[in-house]
């Protein structure tokens, strides 16, 4: 399973999905600067806080290239911030916060509650085989509305939680914190 995929370097579980990648057989890029994002098949954006990373990817000047490729097709996994950060309508989020719109869903910051309210919980994940997918939710969001070209792969208490539409798949929880390739692998058959 080989493939260069960049794993936006800018904040949040970076190094965590770099080493899910490799096991899987990836060459797996730390993006930090648009000249990083030119070498890369797919991007992961991975969980962190949003309205940081939005700001460092203004900052860095990575905003407008990573929509470019996103907009041309480019296969992306998002990441609890990273989902919202693709998402097309953003809720509970500051007013002046950005998302590339890359997969129709409404997403709720924080849907889960706050830090102490964090969970983990067994997923049935559609055309995963294996059993129960370990999910870790960490200040996680959940989406509130999903677009007719969304396929909606897991649910908590009637919530997806795992969306995926053509190239992007987006995840409330954080896939590289519980031991289980089998998430970036579903992601990386896409690549």
């Amino acid at each position: 399973m080989g493939g260069k995929v960049g794993v936006l370097a800018l904040q949040g579980d970076v190094r965590e999905h770099v080493q899910a990648l490799a096991e899987l057989g990836a060459h797996a890029v730390e993006v930090r600067v648009p000249e990083d994002l030119t070498a890369v098949d797919a991007l992961v954006l991975p969980g962190g806080e949003s309205t940081t990373i939005a700001k460092l990817l203004d900052f860095s000047g990575l905003f407008e290239p990573v929509a470019e490729r996103l907009d041309a097709g480019m296969p992306a996994l998002g990441t609890c911030a990273g989902m919202i950060l693709l998402a097309s309508e953003v809720l509970d989020g500051r007013p002046d916060q950005r998302s590339f719109r890359a997969i129709e869903l409404t997403v709720r910051r924080n849907a889960f509650g706050r830090q102490v309210d964090s969970f983990e919980a067994d997923l049935r994940i559609a055309g995963m085989a294996g059993g129960a997918y370990p999910a870790v939710f960490i200040r996680a969001p959940y989406v509130e509305r999903v677009g007719d070209d969304v396929e909606v792969l897991a649910e908590v208490d009637g919530h997806p939680v795992l969306c995926r539409s053509g190239p992007i798949m987006v995840a409330s929880f954080h896939p590289e914190l519980a031991g289980d390739l089998r998430l970036h692998q579903l992601f990386m058959e896409g690549v």
